[in-house]
């Protein structure tokens, strides 16, 4: 079945030069028109598709081609995109930054190419005239690519009429500037933006955000660009079976625990999982009558000293999975199993220390391999996955083995029958029977405990 689908992606000349702050403004302003959206983030990032959810009320979607076959994103764009309404897909790094920096696979030109997506590239000309654009030039034509458009960012509205002609002779359309909106500012972290649901005023950011959009933006000629994309076909997916009755999984939904795709958590609800969300730092206990538990990556050192004095809640945690229910704890929910993070105590499941250094670990996309037999798959057995983190485990586990895109390797996560601890995110549509096999090993532990 084939959809309109009218999409748009909004790419940028590299980090920092504001495809989150152009998105959000974008989304709220055609929010306020009325028309029906639908958004996305390239790339594995957690805490951008917070903010464009905290605009429409709807999850985020990552599109991610290292993840993903081709197909599974266009069919992901057909399906998620309202038919009457657009889709915005948001950018990672610089619009030809991918997989190992010296391809442009898995970034946001390819994700372009691949899925016939009208890109706007946004730039920031700060400390340049004409220099802007040989580089717009460059970058329109450095490889093929579907780039129609330029918006300009931290641009006054005096010095607009200016660096428009300059864009203009890299032969990109001019679709408005946006200038410096310091109330609406989003501070950032070692990891990134801080979260959505940090900002207390963040509505209030976006309209203003959105106020400026529809002063100095092109709403109707970007809406118009968008409508521009050919149909895309939409493929169903290969469904596992699913377990009846539902099984129960505790999912880990705070303040310290938040990073999670929303596709993983769909799939284990299409699977036959009821996902009950809970705050290791709010909640006194696990909920009532959980088959599984699923511990997200975060922000647990900022909360290290809270997460220690709830007491309960980690003894509730260590007891869990002392008696062998199936859990899944990805890299802060890894720290949160640890004796100590930063020198205050955890759950204490395992036993480890913790804590935060002051440099990036290994990080970026891997494909794990499993050394042996565990909750998830069999030995041998693959998925890819991400990692991004500060975090320093006394021993991260050989439980898999991770290997980069350039070849190199280290073991990690700890594993057994019933549990998956380690700092690598999985994102389950790369080998959807890690998921399966999860739920089934909760409907298993259901079976156990109610006989």
């Amino acid at each position: 079945m084939k959809h309109n689908a009218p999409r748009l992606l909004l790419g940028g000349t590299g980090s920092g030069c504001g495809k989150t702050t152009v998105t959000l403004a974008l989304l709220r302003a055609w929010q306020r028109q009325g028309i029906p959206l639908a958004a996305f983030k390239c790339g594995p990032d957690y805490i951008d598709p917070m903010f464009h959810t905290a605009v429409l009320g709807v999850p985020s979607r990552n599109l991610d081609l290292y993840f993903m076959e081709e197909t599974q994103v266009c069919a992901a764009l057909a399906r998620r995109i309202p038919l009457d309404g657009l889709g915005v897909v948001e950018g990672a790094m610089g619009f030809y930054d991918g997989v190992s920096g010296t391809t442009d696979t898995a970034s946001a030109a390819h994700l372009a190419r691949a899925a016939a997506i009208p890109a706007v590239l946004i730039v920031r000309p700060k400390g340049q005239s004409l220099s802007l654009a040989a580089e717009l030039h460059g970058f329109r034509t450095f490889a093929k690519n579907t780039l129609a458009g330029v918006i300009l960012n931290g641009v006054s509205a005096a010095m607009y009429p200016f660096y428009r002609t300059i864009a203009e002779r890299s032969g990109l359309r001019v679709y408005g500037f946006l200038p410096p909106v310091a109330e609406a500012a989003i501070p950032d972290r070692h990891l990134g933006l801080v979260t959505a649901a940090e900002i207390e005023d963040l509505q209030y950011r976006l309209d203003r955000l959105a106020d400026t959009a529809e002063q100095g933006l092109d709403l109707d000629g970007l809406a118009e660009l968008a409508r521009t994309a050919p149909p895309l076909e939409e493929h169903p997916e290969q469904m596992l079976p699913t377990v009846s009755p539902p099984v129960r999984i505790a999912v880990a939904q705070d303040s310290a625990f938040c990073f999670y795709y929303a596709d993983n958590l769909e799939r284990l609800a299409s699977l036959g999982a009821e996902l009950v969300r809970f705050s290791p730092l709010e909640d006194a206990l696990l909920p009532e009558g959980v088959d599984g538990l699923y511990l997200g990556g975060g922000y647990p050192e900022l909360y290290a000293e809270r997460l220690a004095a709830n007491v309960s809640m980690r003894e509730s945690v260590r007891g869990a999975i002392a008696r062998g229910l199936p859990a899944i704890a990805e890299c802060g929910g890894f720290q949160y199993l640890h004796r100590t993070l930063n020198g205050y105590p955890m759950a204490g499941a395992l036993p480890l220390d913790a804590h935060i250094s002051d440099r990036l670990q290994p990080f970026g996309y891997v494909e794990l391999t499993a050394a042996q037999d565990n909750l998830l798959c069999r030995k041998g057995e693959r998925i890819r996955a991400h990692e991004f983190h500060y975090g320093v485990s006394s021993d991260a586990g050989d439980g898999f083995t991770a290997c980069k895109p350039n070849g190199r390797t280290w073991p990690c996560a700890y594993v057994t029958d019933t549990l998956y601890a380690g700092y690598p995110h999985l994102y389950f549509g790369s080998n959807p029977d890690f998921a399966g096999n999860f739920v089934q090993k909760c409907a298993a532990w259901r079976k156990q405990h109610d006989t």
